[in-house]
């Protein structure tokens, strides 16, 4: 991949020049947003989300864009809220402040017009099982592991609770919230947290394969199909049709689904070269 530009927002304690995320993309647009705080398992500090926030911020306005990854250094995924720096001021107006930061990143990832993939390795805990949670899309290596262990802690993961729940089932939703135990990718996948589980030298493969599958669709019927996905759900049965079947009449006066359904009826594949 052929980096264009890196945000070096805050310290990273992988040495002072370092970015804490790094950006790149290829020639398709698949963009690969990297974590690089390893040395503390890429926690979410509030310099993390302000870099983070400003790559997705970026990307919802590059038309280029296709597909994004979001990666991370080292052995962890992530490992949640940067715990000592949220100890350290321990205020309300801090604490409200920190979350409602952490949810407009969240809600950046469910707002871009592309699909956002996880890739997992390691553990994802607290707010980093809330990021894979929030993406659209996620692969994890075979070892990696996933958990909402706050309430060891004796702090409840509500926010996490938001994502998780939209992900799982209520019940395994509460049982991880309510535990803080561990579940392993095999379970993850099979309650639905992941979408595909690989061997670890088959990650980045398999992550490919997935991202390729999008990049080879319209973007603009992908990017349509996203925010209606997410409008439906959040509606009851009879406003999410109403909203489905208008979308749907718009997609299909695209220029894209109108080629894709000709050629379709000629028996040839569609040429969206231009579109």
């Amino acid at each position: 991949m052929t980096k264009i530009h890196e945000t070096a927002s805050g310290e990273n304690p992988g040495g002072p020049s370092d970015p804490l995320v790094r950006t790149a993309r290829d020639a398709r647009g698949v963009v690969t947003l990297t974590l690089n705080r390893p040395r503390t398992f890429n926690a979410l500090s509030a310099a993390m989300l302000d870099a983070l926030q400003a790559e997705l911020d970026a990307i919802a306005h590059d038309d280029a864009a296709r597909v994004v990854i979001l990666a991370a250094e080292g052995r962890a995924f992530c490992a949640g809220h940067d715990l000592k720096e949220m100890r350290a001021q321990p205020s309300l107006d801090h604490y409200q402040a920190l979350f409602a930061q952490c949810t407009r990143v969240m809600l950046a990832i469910q707002h871009l017009p592309v699909p956002v993939i996880a890739r997992v390795q390691g553990i994802a805990t607290a707010a980093g099982c809330q990021l894979v949670a929030m993406c659209d899309l996620a692969v994890a290596a075979s070892d990696a592991r996933f958990a909402v262990s706050g309430v060891t802690l004796g702090l409840f993961c509500s926010t996490p609770g938001v994502a998780l729940s939209r992900n799982l089932s209520r019940k395994a939703a509460f049982e991880m919230l309510v535990t803080g135990e561990f579940i392993d990718a095999a379970r993850a996948m099979e309650q639905g947290l992941v979408n595909r589980v690989a061997e670890p030298a088959q990650l980045d493969a398999e992550v490919e394969r997935l991202a390729a599958s999008i990049v080879a669709k319209p973007r603009v019927a992908v990017a349509m199909g996203k925010a209606l996905f997410y409008r439906q759900i959040e509606k009851n049965i009879a406003a999410a049709y109403e909203d489905a079947g208008r979308t749907m009449a718009c997609n299909m006066m695209d220029e894209a689904a109108l080629e894709g359904v000709q050629a379709f009826i000629d028996k040839r594949p569609p040429d969206w070269a231009a579109r």
